[in-house]
């Protein structure tokens, strides 16, 4: 219905899908370079979330080596990067006990001495707050649904803003058709496995000669907790139970801020036994012994759940695009081994906006910003996932014990030697869809039932995400074939959308007889996490944006 709607267009310079740490410093970052040349450049950001930062959800311990280069005096004009870390603390959990590893000689990219624990939502809400006081026009809830191109295939922009679709895919009484932005240049800033960039990838084979880009997911909760609870600047990383040695993943707990504990778990999403439900590996990670005490006594406020890109320097797409560039977490820049991608989302929009604005002031439009790219691979960002690259093959091929230390000792080679490694660059292999393994050569897993004091079910923690969606639309959750589930993926797999999503948007239901089973799709639940997109077996489930403002509104997140 999209591409046969008459709308109206607005013109820009520049416009940005995604109000996060990438798309925000891409936009300050051409005001900053037009105020320098003495010149004017429009830029328009769009937020699918009901305001900036409502959507964003990370640990987060934050590397303000970004931030530095785009805001020098940043601690004086008050961005909230709050609390310093003082202490990092290493674990290696058992079913009951602990072995404490933080005396070993860990590599110094893996310490967190010099970066900031925060609410990266809340350095977002300050950052478009600074883009707009530089001239920027934010749009927060206009969730960018579609790409629009030119005569020539190049993109020319996106449309926004389609409210009012009934749930049989039909104009309602308050239907509004949305709006095209039409630009010179088109940032896409989506975050992990965004909509428009899984299209605008395949249309332009932006991922051809690359290898398969891997995906975990992390599951937070934000606590605040008393005094005796509390230590500020305490950065603490687990890894080990609950999870089996072949199973990748961890915990990260970070002390900040007004006695907040921001505590999750991460499961790498090329785990084979379909029974895994990542949602009760993290409750059953908060019952033990050496992680239970910082939480007793203390109030669960939030929750949440995001994918998280691992696959990094052998995985990164094409950069550019005819009329446009993908972004920070869009183009998959996290390091796997310091779990920190914000500091490279963030320079990776400057380098954006500088090719942006040197093609514009040329008098260029909708070509092909290559310079981008090649400052890309000229920047600290770039050396710093190219000495990482083998980290994650080597935890996937050999475990969580040999394979962190293996992986830890080629970083350091490589950081030594300019990137060099004896491995090479290795490759990831199969998709994280493609690792799921049969549900009949793994035994269920049996979950213990929450106690309500420091584990929770599913509905509860969705009820703390304050996610919304207006029930009379059409899911944004769509099935290529409605079949699949329970014909394909329940006998094999198990059916696990219900296990691996975090928020019980997928269930499998039967009649009164145990018989007939029948899937359910709750949309309304989700938190935008994108993890069906990733791990359903069959590649069945297709993420696409609901209308804006509807989703997860994150607090402190």
């Amino acid at each position: 219905m999209s591409q046969d709607v008459e709308r109206e267009s607005m013109e820009y310079d520049v416009v940005i899908v995604g109000a996060g740490p990438s798309g925000l410093s891409a936009a300050i970052r051409l005001k900053q370079l037009a105020a320098a040349a003495g010149t004017d450049i429009s830029v328009a950001v769009l937020e699918k979330g009901s305001e900036v930062g409502a959507h964003i959800l990370s640990g987060a311990v934050i590397d303000p080596r970004g931030i530095n280069e785009l805001i020098p005096d940043w601690k004086e004009q008050g961005v909230p990067l709050e609390t310093a870390v003082t202490r990092d603390k290493f674990l290696v959990l058992g079913p009951q006990g602990e072995l404490d590893i933080s005396w070993l000689p860990f590599p110094k990219f893996m310490l967190n001495h010099g970066n900031y624990i925060a609410s990266l939502g809340n350095v977002c809400r300050w950052l478009g707050q600074h883009a707009e006081s530089l001239g920027v026009e934010i749009y927060p809830g206009m969730a960018a649904s579609d790409v629009v191109y030119n005569a020539d295939g190049s993109v020319k922009g996106v449309v926004a803003g389609v409210f009012g679709v009934d749930k049989d895919g039909q104009p309602g009484p308050d239907y509004q058709p949305g709006v095209e932005l039409h630009a010179k240049y088109t940032f896409i800033g989506e975050g992990v496995r965004g909509s428009l960039a899984k299209q605008l990838q395949a249309k332009f084979g932006l991922t051809e000669g690359r290898d398969a880009q891997k995906f975990g997911i992390g599951i937070k909760e934000l606590w605040q907790v008393p005094d005796e609870c509390f230590e500020p600047g305490l950065t603490q990383h687990t890894f080990g139970w609950p999870l089996d040695n072949q199973t990748g993943g961890g915990s990260f707990m970070y002390h900040f801020g007004d006695n907040y504990v921001a505590i999750g778990f991460v499961v790498h999403l090329n785990y084979k036994n379909p029974w895994i439900s990542p949602f009760d590996e993290f409750q059953r990670f908060k019952t033990h012994p050496a992680i239970r005490p910082y939480l007793e006594g203390g109030k669960r406020i939030a929750y949440g759940a995001r994918a998280i890109t691992e696959g990094g320097h052998q995985s990164l797409p094409q950069l550019y695009f005819p009329g446009g560039v993908l972004l920070g977490c869009s183009a998959g820049m996290v390091n796997v081994p310091r779990i920190k991608g914000s500091h490279n989302a963030v320079k990776s929009g400057m380098l954006a906006a500088e090719a942006a604005f040197a093609a514009i002031q040329e008098g260029r439009a909708g070509d092909e910003l290559k310079a981008y790219e090649d400052s890309y691979h000229k920047s600290w960002v770039a050396k710093e996932l190219k000495s990482v690259r083998n980290f994650k093959p080597l935890w996937s091929k050999f475990g969580t014990i040999p394979g962190i230390g293996l992986g830890g000792l080629d970083a350091i080679m490589a950081n030594m030697l300019g990137g060099w490694s004896p491995w090479g660059t290795l490759k990831h292999g199969k998709t994280d869809a493609a690792s799921t393994g049969l549900a009949k050569d793994y035994k269920p897993i049996v979950y213990p039932k929450p106690d309500n004091e420091v584990s929770f079910d599913k509905l509860s923690s969705v009820f703390l995400s304050a996610t919304n969606h207006d029930e009379n639309q059409p899911a944004h959750l769509k099935l290529k074939d409605p079949s699949v589930p329970i014909s394909v993926n329940l006998p094999r797999f198990g059916e696990p959308a219900r296990l691996y999503c975090p928020a019980g948007v997928y269930e499998v239901l039967y009649d009164e007889q145990g018989q007939n089973p029948r899937f359910q799709i709750n949309f309304q639940n989700c938190v935008h996490c994108k993890t069906c997109d990733i791990k359903d077996p069959s590649q069945n489930i297709n993420w696409t944006t609901p209308q804006g403002g509807d989703g997860p509104n994150y607090p402190n997140m």
